[in-house]
Formats: structure tokens, sequence, C-alpha cells
């Protein structure tokens, strides 16, 4: 049987940090404040002159040299971005020539926080279906560029960051299954209200920015990730105490917390780096990831749950064996 593997992971972040205690000159907020509703006590930020495939150039170099692999080896790069260097070509066009990878398909995937999930589904099936042989997958994100600094209820949580892993067709079990959902009634609770179609100039003013209802997103997550533990178990004939491992989108403690309760999973099998990082939208599951397995946390064999929410709503996961 054909398994999708992951061969080597790699995490990058930007020089620039932001503590809770800059954030206290800015708006009107506390380190007390944010660390109790959020867990966050701080987050990177992009140079003004770095972009989104600066960051994910980094993490995709680091996470070829862990699988040992070359730009020859990989027919297929897909990058989850919500923050593209271009209208076009995408972001992953762009990394691609700067890895000297040649001729293989490359897309972006928009998926918000669930970008990377959703790409690791979509690479599965290329290479179950003989399609792709390695895969090179990115989240990477610059979202400081359309947090509004005056806002204090959403400039607390975002922060900018690039994660990436390399998967190969093996004979040794990799993922097992991954489930991927969307329901855009939800839109309206976490967009930023500004695009291409609807007109260029808004991208330069005010409505280019993340608004979010904060309390009805938290107790959709919530509920949603709760169902999609569920969902993944249930379709596997697995038991919670299967799972070795947690990586959930970094979005929110309270929210991590939850789904561990889910699990009945202890914290200290589950991986957090949301205090570090903030919300890295879609590089925060492989930034959790490349973290746990870098720190000698996550070993071979064992059984991983990569799940996450983001606006759409769209929402998912994979379940695999590292």
């Amino acid at each position: 049987m054909k398994y999708t593997r992951i061969a080597g992971t790699g995490g990058f972040l930007p020089e620039k940090v932001l503590t809770n205690h800059d954030l206290e000159e800015m708006v009107d907020t506390s380190d007390e404040w944010i660390v109790d509703r959020t867990g966050i006590r701080k987050r990177h930020i992009a140079a003004d002159d770095e972009t989104t495939c600066d960051l994910a150039e980094q993490a995709a170099r680091r996470a070829m040299s862990a699988a040992g692999k070359e730009a020859h080896d990989i027919d297929l790069v897909i990058v989850a971005t919500t923050t593209p260097d271009q209208i076009f070509p995408s972001t992953a066009c762009l990394l691609q020539q700067r890895l000297g990878i040649r001729g293989c398909a490359a897309f972006d995937v928009q998926a918000v926080c669930t970008g990377f999930v959703y790409a690791l589904g979509i690479a599965d099936n290329f290479i179950r279906t003989g399609s792709a042989r390695c895969a090179l997958i990115v989240g990477a994100e610059t979202l400081s560029r359309i947090v509004d600094w005056t806002d204090r209820d959403t400039c607390v949580l975002f922060g900018d960051g690039a994660g990436a892993v390399i998967v190969e067709a093996s004979s040794e079990p990799g993922i097992i299954s991954s489930h991927l959902h969307a329901d855009g009634k939800y839109a309206e609770l976490l967009q930023v209200p500004a695009g291409v179609s609807s007109g260029l100039s808004q991208l330069a003013d005010a409505g280019a920015f993340i608004e979010m209802r904060g309390n009805e997103v938290f107790k959709m997550a919530v509920t949603t990730l709760g169902r999609i533990v569920d969902e993944t178990l249930g379709h596997n004939g697995m038991n919670k105490s299967d799972i070795d491992w947690l990586i959930p989108h970094q979005a929110n403690i309270r929210i991590i917390k939850a789904t561990a309760r889910k699990l009945r999973m202890p914290m200290d099998h589950v991986v957090v780096t949301v205090d570090e990082h903030g919300n890295t939208s879609a590089a925060s599951v492989p930034l959790a990831l490349d973290e746990a397995v870098r720190s000698g946390r996550i070993k071979r064999g064992e059984t991983l749950l990569l799940e996450a929410f983001g606006g759409g709503f769209t929402w998912g996961s994979v379940l695999l064996k590292y």
C-alpha cells in the first residue's frame, strides 16, 4: 500500500519580536489581559522588505535539508497563504523559481488558518494517485500587513512566520486520513472585507484589515474542532487514547485546551507555540510540528492529529503516523 509520509520539517520566524509590553505602548491593553484571554506573550513581525515568499523560502530550505532532498527530487509545490507576495504569479511559483525546482505543478491554497491542513490533504491525494512522489508543502504568512494596529481586539493576536514539510510516497505508514470542510455562511464573522474584484482602491484603505467577531468565532471554533475530533476518530475506528500528540492551530490557548479536553489528552502531549508565535494562520500548524520534531518530543512511529479552524469558515484535520 502507498502512503504519504513526512520526510522532513522546517520553520522560520522573522527576527523582529513584538511583545505584549510593546503593544501596551500602542493600544489600550495589558500583558495580563492578553495572556489571560489568549495565552500569547509575543509574536514575530516581518521587516518592511521581507515578504511571505522570503519566509517560505527559509522554511522550505530547512525542510529540504531535514529530508535530504534536492530541488530535482520535488515534483509538487503547494503554498498555503492568505498574504501572497503578488496577485499573480502565485507565491508557490515564486518559491519554485527561488529553489530551482523546474516544471512541476505549483500553486497556492487559500483556506486561511486551515490552509496548511488543506494543502497537506491535497498533497496526500496527489501522492496516493501517483500524480506526485515528493511534495513541498509550505504554510507562510505576513499577517502583520493586514492587521489594524489601532484595533486592540485583533492586533494582539497575529504574527508572521512560515513552516514547511517534505512529504513523499512510502510503503511505511504516513497520512492515515484527512478531513476538510467549509461553510461560507459564516464569512462575515472573520474576514478582510476588501479584494481585487471589489476594487483595488480598497486594498489601500482601512477596509483591508482583519475584522473578527471574537466571541462568536471562539464559540464556533470550540464546537467545530470538537466535531472534527469525533469525525476523524470515528472514520478510522480509533479511540482517543490512540493519539500520541495533538498539533492544533495556534489561535488561542483556551481553544487549544478545549480541544485537548475533548481528546482527554494531557497538555504535555499538546504542542503549544501560541505563547511565542501568536496566530500565524496557515503557518501555525507546520511551525508547531517543526518545533516539536526538532526538540525531540515527537518521535517516529507516533500518531499525530493536526487540526485547524479559520476564516470562511474552514476547518479540517489530518491524522498521520510520523
